[in-house]
């Protein structure tokens, strides 16, 4: 019985959060429809970035299998929303997702951690040139202002992945709700608005996305340890000494879509938003028990971290001939 409870606790909460992503995004297209040729519009493309965050938040919980009752529904739902409304490919997120819990932090296993821009590795860093360099060597303070470009990126990375020569799941599936998703939304706003004003919305638009996204899944690992490539941990200590949970209770729960509590969802991948937080007790005792690191920070605190991480180990993208110690405090 207590189960069950649990569960009809965990459908009622994702039947709000749906309705309420629902409702917000005809109210973003009412805003469109009314507002018509008008800089207004602006806000509007901020506000379905926002939206369009909030739906991959549910996407990523759908495709851990906590938002519907059976695996193939939770699979048809993810997909949908992350091809038909977000424009990322289902496919290609779970297979990089699911080697990230699988080995988050560790060298070589984890894809988070893979080089793109921005180096997670000093060993990376150590190798970029040219521009690459230049961006490494500052890409703490980079950091935020290169998560205006991440919404166009994952487009991107998305699109690659489908019309790429690996297997894909489901590819005409999503090739076909991502190729209509793009139509419908660079038709409408091209025919509403004038060229200038759509270029700039889709600009707007894909910014707050992108830095809402990167702002949102940051905090959670980097800046913790990093785990050698042949490293072996327990799945406990594994999971709990590179993640990060982020203050702030319900709030935090809703700007972050539950991935604040980051330690929490690492050990239960499956497990509801909604439970997390006691879970969080219980967890927290264990590590307790077991002596083992348990971190927690505010989210303001949890970016300085990981600018700082950034800063450090972009240090070694500097010239080799260069005092460390003097680029180190040199202004920027």
């Amino acid at each position: 019985m207590r189960e069950q409870g649990l569960l009809r606790r965990a459908y009622a909460f994702y039947a709000a959060v749906g309705a309420g992503l629902v409702l917000a995004l005809a109210g973003c297209v009412t805003g469109f429809v009314l507002l018509g040729d008008s800089w207004f519009q602006l806000l509007i493309a901020g506000a379905l970035g926002i939206v369009l965050t909030q739906t991959a938040f549910l996407t990523h919980e759908a495709a851990h299998k906590q938002v519907l009752a059976s695996g193939p529904a939770n699979e048809r739902l993810g997909r949908w929303l992350a091809c038909g409304v977000v424009g990322v490919s289902y496919s290609w997120w779970t297979s990089k997702h699911n080697r990230h819990h699988a080995n988050p932090n560790q060298v070589g296993r984890d894809p988070d951690i893979d080089v793109d821009t921005i180096s997670f590795l000093e060993e990376d860093a150590a190798k970029a040139t040219g521009l690459l360099a230049t961006i490494t060597r500052r890409q703490g303070w980079l950091f935020f202002p290169l998560l205006t470009f991440e919404g166009l990126n994952l487009h991107r990375l998305g699109v690659q992945h489908l019309l790429g020569r690996g297997p894909v799941k489901a590819r005409r599936t999503e090739l076909t709700l991502t190729l209509v998703r793009f139509a419908v939304v660079l038709g409408a706003l091209f025919l509403v608005l004038p060229v200038g004003m759509a270029f700039a919305f889709l600009g707007v638009q894909l910014a707050v996305f992108g830095v809402y996204m990167g702002a949102s899944f940051a905090p959670n690992h980097k800046g913790m340890p990093v785990i050698a490539r042949d490293v072996k941990l327990d799945f406990f200590s594994k999971q709990v000494r590179t993640s990060r949970n982020v203050r702030g209770g319900w709030w935090a729960t809703w700007l972050m879509g539950g991935l604040n509590y980051q330690v929490e969802h690492h050990l239960f991948p499956s497990m509801p938003r909604s439970h997390l937080a006691r879970a969080r007790t219980l967890v927290r005792e264990q590590c307790r028990t077991l002596d083992v690191p348990y971190t927690e920070t505010s989210l303001w605190r949890s970016y300085v971290t990981v600018v700082r991480y950034l800063n450090e180990v972009g240090l070694a993208a500097r010239d080799p001939f260069e005092c460390h110690v003097l680029a180190r405090f040199r202004p920027v």
